[in-house]
C-alpha cells in the first residue's frame, strides 16, 4: 500500500482525539473500520505508530516521527491547494475583476470608476457584513479585491496574509432626524447623546467595541442599540426613534441631519486588500488609485460649500 495524504490526515485526527473512538467518530468511520485502516498505515511504514491504553492512545516513537512530518506536510499541501485555486480563479487576461465589500457607497463608486476607465473589463461584487469573510475570500482566491475598514491604527482581517492598503481616513459623524433638539448645533458632543437610543449595521471588526469605549470615555453606556441594514437605520434615524453613525461618503438624505462629533472620538480608516500571490503590483496600483479616487468623489459630492473634502466631511 503507497501513503497517501489522506492516511497522514488520519494518523493526525487519531492523535488529536486521543482515542481511536473518538477519531472515528470525527472522521465518519466504524472504530472497527479504523483500526483496520490503522493496521494497513502501520504495515506500510513499518512499525506500529499508537499506543493502546486505558485512557486512548499515545504515539510511539516512530508516531511521533510521523506526527512530526505531518505538521510540515500537511499545511504546505493546504497551502498549495490555495495558490492553485487562486492562480487558476485569477484570469487577468480577461480583464475580470471581482470586487468585495462592506456595505457603502465606496464600493458602488470604485464600480462605476473602474467601468470609466477599463469600459471592457467585466466586474463583480460581493457585499458582506463580516470582514473576515471577506479577507477569507481573498486569501481563497474568490475575490481579486476587497474594501474594508478599521477603526484607527486597528489590524485588518488577515493581515498576516494579505496586503492592506489605505484609502482614506474618515472622522465618524451622528446622524439626526431633522427635528432633533441637536440637529441645529454646529457639531455634537457625545456626551449630550448619552440618553439616545442608537442604529447600527452590523460588522464583526472592531467598531463596536471602538464605540463602546469613546461612550465609556464620555462618560455613559450606550442605550439601546437597533442592529440592522442600513436602510432601516436611516428610517429608524429619520422618525426619531434613533440616531446613528456614519462616515464621509454617506450621501445627503431627506429628513436627515449630518454633524461632526466635538473633538472626532471615532475615526474610520478605509482599505483595499488583496492576496499578494494573486495580484500583478501595477494592477493593484491602479485599483488603489481608482479607490482613492472614488472616495474624493464622493467626499466632494456630499460636502457642504463650507467644509472642504479634506476635512473628511460624512
Amino acid at each position: 500500500m503507497e501513503l497517501e495524504l489522506r492516511h497522514l490526515r488520519t494518523i493526525r485526527t487519531i492523535a488529536d482525539a486521543g482515542s481511536l473512538t473518538r477519531a472515528a467518530t470525527v472522521l465518519g468511520l466504524a472504530q472497527p473500520a479504523l483500526s483496520a485502516q490503522l493496521r494497513r498505515i502501520e504495515r506500510a511504514l513499518g512499525g506500529v505508530l499508537f499506543e493502546r491504553g486505558r485512557y486512548g492512545v499515545r504515539a510511539t516513537a516512530l508516531g511521533e516521527l510521523v506526527l512530526e512530518r505531518t505538521r510540515v506536510v500537511l499545511p504546505a499541501v493546504s497551502e498549495l491547494q490555495r495558490e492553485a485555486a487562486r492562480f487558476a480563479r485569477a484570469r487577468r487576461d480577461t480583464e475580470r475583476l471581482r470586487i468585495g465589500g462592506i456595505h457603502g457607497p465606496l464600493l458602488g463608486a470604485l464600480v462605476a470608476g473602474i467601468a470609466d476607465t477599463l469600459p471592457d473589463a467585466t466586474v463583480t461584487t460581493c457585499a458582506s457584513w463580516s470582514e473576515r469573510e471577506l479577507a477569507q475570500q481573498l486569501a481563497e482566491g474568490r475575490l481579486d479585491f476587497a474594501l474594508a475598514g478599521t477603526c484607527g491604527s486597528a489590524a485588518p482581517p488577515g493581515a498576516e496574509h494579505l496586503v492592506w492598503r489605505e484609502i482614506a481616513v474618515d472622522p465618524v459623524r451622528v446622524m439626526l432626524a431633522e427635528g432633533h433638539p441637536l440637529a441645529g448645533r454646529p457639531e455634537i458632543g457625545l456626551d449630550a447623546l448619552a440618553d439616545q437610543e442608537w442604529a447600527c449595521v452590523p460588522g464583526d471588526g472592531c467598531f463596536a467595541d471602538c464605540f463602546t469605549a469613546a461612550c465609556a470615555r464620555a462618560g455613559f453606556t450606550p442605550r439601546r442599540m437597533y442592529e440592522t441594514d442600513t436602510a432601516s437605520c436611516v428610517h429608524l434615524v429619520r422618525v426619531g426613534r434613533a440616531v446613528g453613525l456614519c462616515r464621509a461618503s454617506f450621501p445627503p438624505t431627506p429628513g436627515i441631519a449630518v454633524r461632526p462629533l466635538t473633538g472626532t472620538p471615532l475615526v474610520w480608516r478605509h482599505l483595499l486588500g488583496w492576496h499578494p500571490g494573486a495580484q500583478r503590483p501595477d494592477a493593484a496600483a491602479a485599483v488603489l488609485d481608482r479607490a482613492r479616487s472614488a472616495h474624493a468623489a464622493l467626499v466632494r459630492a456630499v460636502a457642504p460649500p463650507s467644509i472642504t473634502p479634506g476635512q473628511g466631511v460624512d
